[in-house]
């Protein structure tokens, strides 16, 4: 069907869709859901954002106290489309532009799709770092940064947590350590890093997202150095089986997938393969230094992520502050 024909059928359904996506801030999705009303005026979204750690949990008691509350989940967990698909949790479906989404960010049974690319590096302060910019994250190690570097804790944010796995790959934990002496401000939150740069507080910031297509004019520039670590993944979302609006939910992953909103990326990359990257990029996946093929794998091993968070915790202090998004509870949205 096309979007349309889908809408049509999503109003009539009831013309509500409810979205649980992993994010930072309670305003972070406002873009994607801005886009979206426009489109489908007739349509009530709801998009509840929180980290993926707790929408996931939170999705896990609802199945089992049978309170459901989203249609489709976007997270960054990407081990739980797995767990979820085995335990038949969700609702097969490949929405149109299935087959071109690059192979491994996309269920071969249509349990789930990646709808956005999504990458971590460091960032700096382009007046500020001057002529001294980091060339790479090995440099950030240098003491001229000691006290100038924001970062997100990588014990709290798995992705942050891989990028953190990469560089001590690379550099080895002396690095590591070096790195902690430089006496980081750790805040939660992956966009707290680019929070801190921008407000002129930190000439650095270590694992948040960025773009390599801002111009060569903006105050702050989000880097990827060849021969050196940086970190992507394909943001999964998928169909909860149980899921109160199906068809709303299908509109939503058809319109996330179509070309023209693939295009429109704030980065630049697309899951798909037929859709050029702008700015010049290739695509994500042949960058062999963003280990997009990697993360997955990180992820479903939960035993190693746990040991890395509290190796990461001995190095950089425990966890502190209130979730970014707030405190949501176990129903938020419904």
């Amino acid at each position: 069907r096309s979007l349309d024909e889908l809408y049509r059928a999503a109003v009539a359904e009831g013309g509500r869709l409810v979205i649980y996506a992993g994010g930072d801030t309670a305003t972070q999705q406002n873009g994607m859901a801005t886009a979206f009303r426009a489109r489908f005026p007739d349509i009530d979204l709801t998009v509840v954002v929180d980290y993926s750690k707790y929408h996931d949990v939170r999705v896990d008691n609802q199945l089992a106290t049978d309170t459901l509350v989203p249609d489709v989940v976007q997270l960054q967990t990407l081990q739980d489309f797995t767990r979820w698909k085995h335990l038949g949790a969700l609702l097969p479906y490949r929405p149109a532009g299935f087959s071109k989404v690059y192979r491994p960010f996309r269920d071969p049974d249509g349990a789930w799709t990646a709808v956005s690319v999504i990458g971590f590096s460091y960032l700096y302060d382009v007046a500020a770092a001057g002529a001294d910019a980091p060339k790479s994250p090995y440099e950030l190690a240098d003491p001229r940064w000691k006290g100038r570097i924001a970062s997100s804790y990588p014990h709290d944010d798995d992705a942050v947590l891989y990028l953190f796995s990469l560089y001590q790959q690379a550099y080895g934990w002396d690095w590591i350590a070096k790195f902690a002496a430089q006496q980081p401000q750790f805040n939660r939150g992956s966009h707290s890093p680019g929070v801190a740069v921008n407000a002129g507080q930190k000439a650095v910031g270590v694992g948040g997202s960025g773009s390599l297509t801002a111009p060569a004019s903006a105050p702050t520039r989000w880097a990827v150095a060849d021969g050196h670590p940086f970190m992507a993944w394909g943001q999964r979302a998928a169909i909860l089986r149980g899921a109160a609006h199906p068809t709303a939910a299908k509109l939503y992953l058809n319109w996330a997938l179509s070309a023209e909103r693939q295009q429109g990326s704030f980065n630049g990359w697309s899951v798909r393969t037929d859709v050029t990257p702008a700015g010049g990029l290739k695509p994500v996946w042949e960058y062999g230094n963003a280990h997009v093929d990697g993360f997955p794998r990180f992820m479903e091993d939960r035993a190693n992520v746990e040991r890395l968070k509290q190796t990461f915790a001995l190095y950089f202090g425990e966890v502190k502050g209130d979730p970014t998004p707030g405190s949501l509870g176990l129903h938020p949205g419904r």
